[in-house]
């Protein structure tokens, strides 16, 4: 891994960047537990950046650093004009190329870039002269099963510069569906010279040793399998430190969590919007347990903050 890059990224775990859920509470929550595993915000448009650069530009202390600021767009001008916003907050300005959405690939964005390796580049080197952070770019295996282009996308985006790269193991068609093929990386890994990161259905420690193995990555990158469990990240971070398999987390610590992330949403956007913002992650959070699903069904709907935390606190 180049020196650069080693300053930066000094864990093999990163955080994915999910819309709607990596939000400054979460990255802080992850943080709360993991000092050095690279965070990422949700994906932010170039077009929107544009038009309001103040309010969408994220919020982040300084304990959140090392942080990648993930940008998406197809405009190589907008996507110049957003890296130099955000460089003096960013640690890496990452590049989204693999967002399977429908509203994102019909924009022409995301996953969309992976039928059009010129434009890609040229956004690649558009973003490298509006920063003097490291670009990444984040990808998938190609459009459709019949159009895996991952190898040559990926040596494309290293030619254009790039400093390192993540792949998701999925095609834009499969969306999230299937099971991520982390053998397929190791192709990818083994026709570049730049970090690669492994990305899809990480989702416990074991997975992230099946997926080392398979994939050869440098690291890999986290996305809904901390969802209810933000201690994962440093969970997987201590097992390839030290070879540590520490325990996940209890009902009762569970709970605390997720008081502390409602909390803390709350504080953030005000207790009706953060209440109902909260509503995503009890599922997760809860899942596994004895009377999840009754006690799921009580919260879900709640809009009161004390009888919320009166029902969590009946389960600890």
């Amino acid at each position: 891994m180049d020196e650069r890059i080693k300053k930066i990224i000094k864990s093999k775990v990163a955080l994915a960047p999910m819309a709607g859920i990596t939000d400054y509470v979460l990255r802080s929550l992850i943080r709360k537990y993991s000092t050095n595993c690279l965070l990422t915000t949700e994906m932010i448009s170039s077009e929107f950046l544009k038009q309001v650069p103040d309010s969408v530009i994220s919020k982040i202390d300084d304990n959140h650093h090392p942080i990648a600021f993930q940008i998406s767009g197809h405009k190589p001008d907008l996507m110049n004009n957003a890296a130099r916003l955000l460089s003096e907050k960013a640690d890496i300005i990452d590049i989204n190329m693999g967002c399977p959405v429908n509203k994102v690939v019909k924009g022409q964005d995301g996953a969309s870039l992976m039928r059009n390796i010129p434009l890609a580049s040229d956004i690649v080197k558009a973003v490298r002269e509006g920063t003097t952070c490291p670009v990444s770019v984040k990808f998938r295996l190609g459009y459709t099963s019949d159009e895996m282009n991952y190898v040559k996308y990926g040596q494309a985006m290293q030619e254009a510069g790039a400093e390192f790269i993540t792949l998701h193991a999925r095609t834009r068609s499969q969306l999230y569906s299937g099971h991520a093929d982390w053998a397929k990386i190791a192709e990818l890994k083994k026709n570049v010279n730049i970090p690669v990161f492994a990305n899809g259905d990480i989702k416990s420690i074991e997975d992230a040793i099946k997926c080392m193995e398979l994939s050869q990555a440098d690291g890999i990158t986290i996305g809904r399998g901390c969802l209810g469990d933000p201690t994962l990240l440093n969970r997987i971070e201590q097992y390839f430190e030290t070879g540590k398999m520490l325990p996940t987390p209890t009902l009762p610590e569970k709970i605390k969590m997720l008081k502390w992330h409602l909390n803390e949403e709350i504080k953030l956007r005000g207790e009706q919007v953060g209440i109902k913002f909260m509503r995503k992650f009890y599922p997760y959070y809860l899942a596994g347990f004895e009377h999840a699903k009754q006690l799921r069904m009580k919260i879900i709907t709640e809009e009161n903050y004390s009888k919320i935390v009166s029902a969590l606190n009946q389960c600890m």
